[in-house]
């Protein structure tokens, strides 16, 4: 109650074990944004981690996060779009606060190249589960 999670560099929020979101924007948090551009993006995304934590968002927004967190972490940055997309049409008012802070996270991660957003020497492995139950 009243806790925020801690800041991962860039402001975003550092990892969450409720939350795949807080697992994709820990990701991305070597990304190199200008100041304004990751506060703005890490204060959208804590509203998430509080939405999240409190249990105020329904199983099919939860689930569509779990995807889109596994298209930015494998940089499928179209296909992140689309699932951003969908959320924003069908649970307009369930994810309008938030969901403007995972669309710039997004765009921003898409604009750096692939060497920046991720460790390409990074083994991969089996990673936590995700809200629909499936392993990454």
């Amino acid at each position: 109650p009243g806790h925020l999670p801690p800041r991962a560099a860039g402001g975003t929020p550092a990892p969450s074990s409720r939350s795949p979101a807080g697992r994709g924007a820990a990701d991305c948090s070597p990304l190199r944004f200008q100041k304004q551009v990751g506060d703005d993006i890490g204060r959208r995304l804590t509203l998430l981690e509080t939405a999240w934590a409190q249990g105020k968002l329904s199983a099919p927004v939860r689930k569509r996060m779990g995807v889109l967190v596994r298209e930015l972490e494998q940089q499928r940055w179209d296909a992140a779009d689309e699932t951003h997309r969908s959320l924003m049409v069908d649970h307009v008012h369930e994810v309008s606060q938030w969901l403007v802070g995972v669309k710039r996270l997004i765009a921003e991660a898409r604009s750096l190249p692939a060497a920046e957003t991720m460790d390409s020497s990074a083994e991969p492995g089996p990673g936590p589960s995700i809200p629909d139950g499936t392993a990454r």
